[in-house]
């Protein structure tokens, strides 16, 4: 099982329709956002998944009412807790709101910079920025399951 994940898109559409396309041509099957979406216009392109989605709120997600009517609740405050193929993942914006819990993986995002490394605990995986308004890099990360292999994609 293949898992995209995503985070800092701060309404760049294009970015975020290239990560969509990507998603799909990869046959990714489930994708999660790690926070930091913005306004709820950017999650238009989210409809063209083919595969459902979910995912957390960022520190510069002001509108949440919007974002979580127009995600039709897949948006939600973190962590949020997830099971694939029983593997378990928590899913944080803000690292720092990670409690070290015993997990499989942690996903997280805020600092824009990609980060996949091991710990006592899990895996840990910052996709980087889909936006690339402060790096310049635009990336997002699948994950196989079965193997903990991340594969960082540009966008």
């Amino acid at each position: 099982m293949k898992i995209g994940v995503i985070s800092d898109t701060h309404d760049n559409a294009i970015k975020i329709k290239s990560a969509v396309d990507l998603f799909n041509k990869e046959k990714v099957d489930f994708v999660v956002h790690c926070g930091d979406y913005v306004a709820p216009f950017s999650l238009v392109s989210f409809a063209s998944l083919n595969c459902d989605w979910v995912g957390v709120f960022g520190n510069c997600d002001g509108e949440r009412v919007g974002l979580k009517r127009k995600s039709e609740n897949r948006i939600q405050e973190p962590p949020l807790i997830l099971n694939f193929d029983n593997k378990e993942m928590i899913v944080v914006h803000d690292i720092r709101d990670y409690k070290g819990e015993k997990t499989d993986i942690v996903l997280f995002g805020h600092t824009h910079n990609v980060e996949v490394r091991r710990g006592d605990n899990a895996l840990f995986v910052n996709p980087g920025e889909a936006a690339g308004w402060l790096t310049g890099e635009s990336t997002v990360a699948i994950i196989d399951i079965d193997t903990l292999k991340v594969d960082i994609k540009d966008i």
